[in-house]
């Protein structure tokens, strides 16, 4: 059985989702695609649009035969960490291939980058503490880093899923058995494109700009994904902004400086914000700065208001468990002959010991609107066959 692993966020998941799950089957031949895909919580520091299990039902009719949650404590993170856990996950499922979407319209050879960055690990990692201006963006460093280090390539940091894929790349490389990458050339818009075109293809950002506008999506995402996002309760930062201006504002600047990654006095700044910032984009405005990014303090934002303090980040990155959101009959088939470390099915009492993070983030997220149970007594969406209504061949 061929298995072919994707890492996902589906917010939401739309017609270039819908592409790039059938060309994974199409060029790895795999019998069973697995997602790792984002909890409730996204990797830029945002609030899932809908909730987990109605993205993971909607992969399941679409292709996807196996969904699994990257949670929190990877999900929310720098592309690094992010990579470390998804990748992780995958590995531990067995998967012979890694298929990832990609900007780069060159034909890079992610596999071999992930070995050279593995065998020079220590150089590189010098090069970046060597630094002169230290008010670069993490993106920016890295670039001028394999300039030095790495001349023989041009590598541009500055395009979010090329980004992912070096991460993906460099931390596959780690493993004895490293998965065979395969990258598919982004099709249609633009990962930052905010405005639908006449394309059956939008980027996220554009179909969520278009539902806060009221405008019709029809021609850019499935019928369910529509479903999910016509008739139940959307979050946005603007949901949560009330519950993160309280937070910051009843803390003290010692209690901030717990929070998981606030340094540098960054937690000055979010307090001094959140005294006269009446939406979170203004919040945000204020508190970004050339090395803050937007992003970065979106981040920040979500470890504050989820009370992720750094010991327990700590804590949690050391468990190993895999939480099953939904699988196909394939998938289920494909499940039954993994045993490499914990499987939740459900979350009862025992395994709420070993997820902390991730029940009181979606206890959380929960209070952003009428969301429905995210933790207790959910069990795996099941899809019995695959329906793929519509195909970009």
């Amino acid at each position: 059985m061929k298995v072919c692993g994707i890492i996902v966020e589906y917010n939401p998941f739309h017609n270039g989702h819908l592409y790039h799950v059938q060309q994974a089957k199409e060029q790895t031949g795999a019998d069973v695609v697995i997602a790792v895909m984002s909890g409730n919580f996204l990797q830029r520091g945002e609030p899932a649009i809908i909730d987990k299990w109605q993205r993971a039902e909607v992969a399941l009719h679409y292709g996807v035969d196996l969904v699994v949650e990257l949670p929190i404590e990877w999900a929310v993170q720098s592309a690094d960490y992010f990579a470390k856990g998804a990748v992780r996950l995958l590995q531990k499922l067995g998967c012979d291939y890694l298929c990832f979407g990609t900007e780069d319209e060159k034909a890079f050879d992610y596999q071999t980058f992930g070995t050279f960055v593995m065998q020079h690990q220590d150089q590189i990692t010098k090069a970046f503490q060597a630094l002169p201006d230290q008010t670069m963006s993490y993106p920016q460093k890295m670039t001028q880093v394999f300039k030095q280090v790495y001349p023989e390539i041009s590598l541009d940091f500055s395009s979010p899923n090329h980004i992912l894929g070096l991460s993906y790349a460099k931390e596959n490389a780690t493993y004895e058995h490293p998965m065979k990458l395969i990258p598919i050339n982004r099709k249609g818009a633009g990962y930052h494109d905010k405005e639908l075109s006449e394309e059956t293809i939008a980027s996220a950002t554009a179909i969520r700009k278009a539902l806060t506008e009221h405008r019709s999506i029809s021609a850019t995402v499935p019928s369910e994904t529509e479903t999910f996002l016509t008739t139940g309760s959307l979050q946005t930062w603007a949901s949560y902004w009330p519950l993160l201006k309280y937070r910051l504002l009843s803390s003290t600047v010692d209690s901030l400086q717990q929070i998981y990654q606030m340094t540098e006095g960054i937690e000055i700044r979010m307090l001094e914000a959140a005294k006269t910032a009446t939406t979170f984009a203004e919040f945000v405005e204020q508190v970004k700065t050339k090395r803050y990014t937007w992003t970065r303090i979106q981040r920040l934002s979500c470890y504050v208001l989820l009370n992720i303090q750094n010991e327990e980040m700590k804590e949690q990155q050391l468990q190993e468990y895999i939480h099953v959101l939904g699988f196909t009959s394939a998938g289920r088939a494909c499940l039954k002959t993994k045993k490499a470390c914990a499987l939740f099915s459900k979350i009862g009492k025992k395994e709420a010991q070993v997820a902390k993070l991730l029940v009181r983030s979606d206890e959380i997220y929960r209070l952003g609107g009428e969301v429905a149970e995210q933790v207790f007594g959910r069990k795996p969406v099941f899809i019995e066959t695959i329906e793929e209504k519509k195909s970009f061949t």
